[in-house]
C-alpha cells in the first residue's frame, strides 16, 4: 500500500514540475529557439563575415585610391593660377584631411552615393551603371561559351583518358591556363579581322533596349562584335571546365552505382547524359558561379583590348584621368559582386548538405 501511495506521489509531482533543460521536450513541440536553428546560425555567422569584409575593403580602398596622384593637376588648365587651383581642390572636397573625406565617404556610401564623377560631373555609381550592362553581357557570353565547349570536351577527355582524343583535350587545356588573355585577343584579331576580315575587332556594335537595358546579343552587328572578346575572355574559363570536368568524369565511372548500370544493360549514352553528366555538373556550375565574379571583375584587359566599352575600359580611363569617385566605384561594386555570389553559393551549399551548416556553426 505504501509502495502505491509513493508512486502516486512522484506521479503528480513529475506532473507539477515545470520540464528543466534536461528534460526531453515532447514530441511534436516546437521548442528550439531560432538562436538554436543552425540554418539562421549559420546564415547570420555568412551575412557578418560579408559585410566584414566589405568594410574592410572600403577603408583599403578608400586609402590605396586617394593616397594616389592629384586630380586637380588633370583638372585644371596648364595656365591656371593657383587660386584657381585652389578652387577646383575646395569644390572637389580634396582640400580636406583625408579623415574627413574617409568619414564623409563612409557616410555617403552608406546612403548609395559613392561620390560624383570629377570628369563627367554625374554620380559615379551612375557612370558605372551605364556601362555594366555591356560588360555582363560579355561575361555572360564568356561563361556560356566555356560551358558549351568545357563541358563536352572533359567529358570526352574523362571517357578515354588514354586515348589520343583525350590526352590532346588535356595538353591544350594547359595552353589555356599558359596563355595571357592580351595576346590571346590580338592573336584573334590580327586572324579574324585583319587576315580575314570576318569579325569586328572593336566596339560593342548595334544595340537595342530590353527592359530599358541597351543590349548588343539582340543584334546581328552585337552578335558580331561580342564574338571576339568572349572567346579571349572565356578560353581560360573553358580549360578550368576541362579539368573539373575531367576529373569528376573519371570518379564518377569508377563509382558502384555506374557499374550497376551497366550491368543492367544501360546504354552507354545513357549512362553518360543521366548518371555522369548529373554528377558532374554540380561542381562545374558550382565553379562557374564562383568565376563568373572573376570574369566581370578582371574583364579589364579583354575590354581594353578590343576597345569594348564595358566597366574594365572605364576603370582604365578613371584611372589615367584619376577620376577617384569612379574607380572607388568600380572596386566597390566589384567588391559586392563577389561578396554576394560567395554568399549565395555558401547557402546553397548549406541548404542542400546539413554538414555544412553544421561545421558552420562548431567553429
Amino acid at each position: 500500500m505504501s509502495e502505491a501511495a509513493g508512486a502516486d506521489t512522484l506521479a503528480a509531482h513529475a506532473k507539477a514540475s515545470p520540464p528543466t533543460d534536461a528534460d526531453p521536450a515532447p514530441r511534436g513541440t516546437p521548442c528550439r529557439s531560432l538562436a538554436g536553428d543552425p540554418m539562421l546560425v549559420y546564415l547570420i555567422r555568412r551575412i557578418g563575415g560579408a559585410l566584414g569584409v566589405v568594410a574592410v575593403m572600403a577603408v583599403v580602398v578608400f586609402l590605396a585610391i586617394y593616397a594616389v596622384g592629384d586630380p586637380v593637376e588633370v583638372l585644371a588648365s596648364p595656365e591656371a593660377d593657383q587660386a584657381e587651383r585652389a578652387a577646383i581642390a575646395q569644390r572637389l572636397g580634396l582640400d580636406r584631411p583625408l579623415v574627413i573625406q574617409f568619414v564623409t565617404f563612409i557616410g555617403n556610401a552608406l546612403q548609395g552615393d559613392l561620390g560624383r564623377s570629377f570628369v563627367y560631373n554625374v554620380p559615379a555609381v551612375e557612370v558605372i551603371l551605364q556601362r555594366l550592362p555591356a560588360t555582363l553581357e560579355l561575361a555572360l557570353a564568356g561563361l556560356l561559351i566555356a560551358m558549351v565547349l568545357g563541358i563536352p570536351l572533359g567529358l570526352v577527355a574523362g571517357l578515354r583518358p588514354n586515348s589520343w582524343t583525350g590526352r590532346g583535350i588535356m595538353s591544350g587545356s594547359i595552353l589555356g591556363f599558359s596563355l595571357p588573355n592580351f595576346w590571346i585577343g590580338l592573336m584573334l584579331i590580327l586572324l579574324f579581322a585583319v587576315q580575314l576580315r570576318i569579325l569586328p575587332a572593336s566596339g560593342r556594335g548595334e544595340t537595342v533596349p530590353l527592359l530599358g537595358v541597351p543590349v548588343a546579343f539582340l543584334t546581328l552587328d552585337g552578335l558580331r562584335h561580342l564574338v571576339l572578346p568572349a572567346l579571349t575572355l572565356a578560353l581560360y574559363k573553358t580549360a578550368l571546365v576541362i579539368r573539373i570536368t575531367e576529373s569528376g568524369t573519371r570518379e564518377v565511372m569508377g563509382q558502384d552505382y555506374i557499374r550497376f548500370a551497366r550491368a543492367k544493360g544501360l546504354a552507354p549514352a545513357r549512362i553518360v547524359l543521366v548518371h555522369v553528366l548529373k554528377a558532374v555538373l554540380i561542381p562545374v556550375v558550382t565553379v562557374l558561379g564562383l568565376e563568373l565574379g572573376s570574369m566581370i571583375a578582371f574583364a579589364v584587359v579583354t575590354e581594353t583590348v578590343f576597345a569594348y566599352p564595358g566597366m574594365g575600359k572605364l576603370l582604365i580611363e578613371s584611372i589615367n584621368r584619376l577620376d577617384r569617385p569612379v574607380v572607388v566605384a568600380y572596386l566597390m561594386l566589384t567588391v559586392v559582386i563577389f561578396v554576394v555570389i560567395n554568399l549565395v553559393v555558401d547557402l546553397a551549399y548549406a541548404a542542400l548538405d546539413p554538414r555544412v551548416r553544421l561545421g558552420g556553426q562548431d567553429a
